[in-house]
């Protein structure tokens, strides 16, 4: 099929704008700490039962502690610091601008990565990080007199700013944890174990994301919340369906789509979400759509499509 990488990507774009947009309902509904650990619970399920048909095994059967360590450390800092921004974010200006905020992810590895692997950082890339930084702010500001304010909830900025940089930093270290786990792989693995690495290493994530979500539940004496939003069917809807659209359609078509396209055009093209859901957003929400977010979007996707391609 011409084109099939290109087509997935679209899908996967597609399918974490649907993601934002049950997540942002989900988040209201349910908070911010209960939505991520019964994501976290829903995601391990399905995974489970991907591993457990693909492999023959309901965990990940090849992965050392030194590829346990750092998946885990990328699912702390990736899905309990990351998401819990993200979700929070969602609650303080909805995902609209949650979905902007996570522009920063692209740019944030790449420096992670030059930091800590000494990956190497072109002139192209950082022209790319200051496109998007502009596109972010020409987005959130606006002029009073002689200087700018923000016309977003500083608190939600920095919600937006957290989410972009953790998804960032956790690529990164998961990216450290799966080529640990590819080097423990058995000689003669067969080809279609392979495909399931990366499922393997979401596992590992979501359950460090369980712990983590479950102890801070816990340590805050919340865990009678999480009681509460099962009980919220409406709620459950959203949830089940952003676990669905996000970790378990959306990461699994990224991996196909990479596999038929070039890594940047897949990556580009998964990255319109922030320009797809700004219609939905606003037909769902009965908000009028503003030519100076539309613009500033499309600034900071220039910037992302700039540091894949150049």
């Amino acid at each position: 099929m011409p084109y099939l990488g290109e087509t997935l990507a679209l899908i996967v774009a597609l399918s974490w704008t649907a993601t934002a947009l049950f997540a942002d309902e989900a988040s209201h509904r349910l908070g911010a700490l209960p939505l991520n650990l019964i994501r976290m619970v829903l995601s391990l399920l399905m995974l489970t039962l991907l591993l457990w048909v693909g492999t023959g095994l309901p965990y990940p059967a090849f992965a050392s502690g030194e590829a346990w360590f750092w998946l885990a450390l990328s699912g702390v800092v990736g899905y309990v610091f990351g998401d819990y921004c993200l979700f929070n974010s969602y609650i303080v200006f909805g995902s609209k601008f949650g979905q902007l905020f996570m522009t920063l992810a692209p740019p944030t590895a790449g420096i992670t990565g030059w930091l800590f692997l000494g990956e190497q950082m072109r002139w192209t890339s950082w022209l790319a990080m200051a496109v998007t930084l502009f596109g972010i702010a020409f987005s959130i500001l606006v002029r009073s007199g002689r200087s700018f304010r923000l016309r977003l909830p500083l608190k939600g900025v920095l919600f937006g700013i957290g989410a972009g940089v953790g998804q960032g930093v956790g690529l990164v270290l998961s990216k450290i944890g799966l080529d640990c786990y590819v080097a423990d792989l058995p000689a003669h693995t067969p080809a279609h174990l392979g495909t399931l690495i990366p499922f393997a290493g979401t596992y590992i994530r979501a359950l460090a994301g369980l712990v983590g979500f479950t102890l801070i539940l816990a340590l805050r004496h919340q865990l009678s919340e999480v009681r509460t939003a099962l009980r919220d069917r409406k709620g459950m809807t959203f949830a089940t369906l952003t676990t669905f659209f996000g970790p378990f359609v959306g990461v699994s078509l990224s991996l196909m789509a990479v596999q038929y396209t070039h890594a940047g055009i897949a990556s580009t093209l998964m990255a319109l979400t922030p320009v797809l859901i700004i219609v939905p957003y606003a037909l769902i929400h009965r908000q009028r759509i503003s030519a100076r977010e539309v613009l500033g979007t499309l600034i900071t996707l220039s910037g992302v499509a700039m540091f894949f391609l150049l």
